[in-house]
């Protein structure tokens, strides 16, 4: 099988063209394989780019464990970046068709070598309802809500992106809470689905710094719709505008949420790392 290995702000993926060759077998069982860091490629799951009756293309996203996610921000840019500088879809404007619905995604090519080196996803409206993030938190919408049973109470605001976020300003991104309670919290009965959890530190009203903590995966080095959901919760707890620079231990994002059309906007780069054959 022939694959290809991508990172979006240190969020690295492995990823099959499947325009070109059959959909892997298996594919929840390959990820937990092809994910590993030492017997395997390595990344923080698999991504399949298909093809799409309605779209350009279809992303199809597996976590490390074999879970199958709804949506990832930084995989889809780089699914976009695949495509163009590959040429299934030379365009500047490309719509994706993903587990959370189609994306539209504008592409910015550099101009030396003519490949694509930043794209802006719009990510759609931000799901604040509890039953539709899911989350058992009894409140409409969940905002700066005390989360006990941890040792520690602390507030979180919850969001979906197509996929669910736990976000706390509470505490700080170090690893006592981010390896000790991410988790804890990622599993914890009040949220069905488990969540991904977003730990931050405000910079400034337009600046912020994360760490995540992802269902499946574990710690990645970024995580795109976290990025989109800590700028929802800052900006609905009073703490940042409605854009600003995320700092994530990959790199930065820009992220804007726009009072227009109440959409979420999330610029950042897309990287090819190399490309080989896995024995399947």
């Amino acid at each position: 099988m022939r694959f290809t290995k991508m990172e979006g702000t240190g969020n690295d993926y492995v990823y099959v063209n499947c325009f070109d060759q059959p959909i892997p077998d298996q594919p929840e069982r390959l990820a937990t394989k092809i994910s590993d860091r030492h017997f395997g490629v390595g990344g923080d799951g698999l991504v399949l780019i298909l093809p799409s009756d309605t779209a350009d293309a279809r992303m199809r996203m597996f976590n490390a464990d074999g879970s199958e996610g709804e949506m990832c921000g930084n995989a889809i840019r780089c699914i976009a970046k695949y495509l163009y500088d590959h040429n299934i879809r030379r365009r500047e404007t490309l719509v994706i068709e993903t587990g959370a619905g189609p994306k539209t995604l504008q592409l910015f090519a550099d101009p030396q070598t003519g490949k694509i080196g930043k794209v802006r996803v719009d990510m759609g409206k931000p799901i604040l309802n509890p039953a539709d993030i899911p989350v058992l938190l009894g409140e409409t919408p969940v905002v700066d809500v005390l989360l006990t049973g941890f040792g520690k109470d602390f507030r979180v605001t919850c969001v979906s992106m197509g996929n669910p976020h736990c976000v706390t300003f509470d505490l700080p991104p170090v690893d006592e809470n981010v390896l000790g309670l991410g988790p804890k919290i990622e599993t914890d009965p009040r949220f069905p689905r488990r969540i991904n959890v977003e730990f931050v530190e405000r910079i400034s009203p337009t600046e912020l710094r994360m760490r995540v903590w992802e269902r499946g995966s574990g710690e990645t080095l970024a995580c795109g719709t976290g990025a989109c959901a800590v700028l929802v919760a800052g900006v609905l707890s009073g703490r940042c505008e409605r854009k600003a620079l995320i700092h994530l231990t990959g790199g930065d994002l820009e992220i804007e949420w726009s009072a227009e059309n109440d959409h979420v906007y999330k610029t950042g780069a897309a990287t090819e790392v190399f490309s080989g054959v896995y024995e399947v």
